[in-house]
């Protein structure tokens, strides 16, 4: 069952904050709201009639009578989120608040198109529906991530590097016709910076690098995700120095992403005769001590270093979290960090902490459910 939320104005705001936790009494909701506390309790009770929040047990005593908690109901709905990659697709069903109720990973081919990619998707969605909510329980949104830039506008995948067929085609005018419903479609980066936000807590300024097949970027600038245009946090095609000339996918020569994602470092692995199929074998090597492997990982921590330096002096952000694939190799955190101490100035590293992100394989999955309930909320 497709259904979007019923709330509006305050009644949105009010389920926000106990789908994000940041409240679970009416007192909490009066505190944080700075509605009169008799316009809280209609509110509330309103959503406790319309199925979307429960009212049980005794919540957290800030001194006399212990308050009612509140929660998000069972039946509240759940959000379809998807994280797709070059040659895999990750799968999920969450409830509002960003909890996974499942999560699946699938082969998948992004070569084959959008049509037929997204299809597939959908039809996924479906069966995880079918298989895994009780009937009755809507779902109230579905979201995706590409691994390519996304126009906020129009949310349209541009100029994508590794997309071929995916110029500019209506990703949620697509998937809008399977669910009539909030689409939600963001750069896979971006979401991952959303997701991973929820674990570094008071942090206002984040940027989070995804390591894998390509190169990615998401920016939290105090405490939202900055978009820009589109292109914000693209690092993948920033020029950096070389004694030699690689054309990247883009067109342009010397592009990062042609000398430190982990496609270039198949290629390099492949020519040099070591059998590499993706990412995560490079790391294997690496922890096997390859000598070929483990260089060609430190050299892309030191370009992806060189490049984030200029970031790091220009944003000042609080964290640098690193994700992706190739994050679980060492040497590249390493890497990345002894560049950035040796050419970023004191004061801008005085408080920075260079560190593995911390969300795991499903941070983009949180970051759409987080990004969708807005746009649920808003729409």
């Amino acid at each position: 069952m497709n259904q979007r939320l019923p709330v509006q104005g305050p009644q949105g705001d009010l389920l926000r904050l106990v789908a994000t936790g940041r409240a679970e009494s009416r007192a909490e909701l009066a505190r944080l709201s700075g509605l009169a506390a008799s316009s809280v309790s209609l509110r509330v009770e309103e959503l406790i009639d319309a199925g979307l929040l429960a009212e049980e047990g005794a919540g957290t005593s800030r001194g006399g009578r212990r308050p009612r908690r509140l929660r998000l109901s069972p039946g509240a709905g759940v959000l379809a989120v998807a994280d797709l990659g070059a040659h895999h697709v990750r799968l999920g069903l969450l409830d509002l608040s960003g909890d996974p109720l499942v999560i699946e990973e699938h082969p998948c081919d992004i070569t084959e198109g959008p049509r037929r990619t997204l299809d597939r998707i959908a039809d996924a969605f479906d069966a995880l529906l079918t298989e895994h909510v009780p009937a009755g329980v809507p779902l109230r949104g579905v979201g995706t991530g590409v691994p390519g830039p996304v126009d906020p506008a129009t949310l349209r995948v541009v100029t994508p590097s590794r997309m071929p067929g995916w110029n500019d085609f209506p990703v949620a005018e697509h998937l809008a016709t399977r669910y009539d419903l909030p689409v939600l479609v963001e750069n896979d980066a971006n979401l991952m910076a959303a997701g991973e936000a929820r674990w570094w807590p008071g942090t206002e300024n984040l940027m989070v690098v995804k390591a894998g097949t390509g190169i990615g970027c998401g920016v939290i600038a105090g405490g939202r995700l900055h978009r820009g245009r589109g292109a914000a946090g693209d690092i993948s095609h920033v020029r950096v120095r070389s004694d030699s000339s690689v054309m990247c996918a883009c067109g342009h020569p010397d592009c990062l992403e042609a000398y430190a994602s982990g496609a270039a470092l198949m290629t390099a692995l492949t020519e040099a005769g070591i059998a590499v199929t993706r990412p995560a074998d490079i790391v294997t090597l690496v922890n096997d001590a390859v000598p070929e492997a483990t260089s060609l990982v430190r050299g892309a921590g030191r370009r992806m270093g060189e490049v984030l330096t200029v970031l790091v002096n220009f944003f000042n952000p609080d964290v640098v979290a690193v994700g992706g694939s190739l994050s679980a190799a060492e040497p590249l955190l390493t890497s990345i960090r002894a560049a950035v101490w040796e050419r970023c100035l004191p004061l801008a590293t005085r408080d920075l902490e260079i560190a593995p992100a911390r969300a795991g394989r499903d941070a983009a999955l949180q970051g759409a459910g987080a990004l969708l309930l807005e746009a649920a909320l808003t729409m």
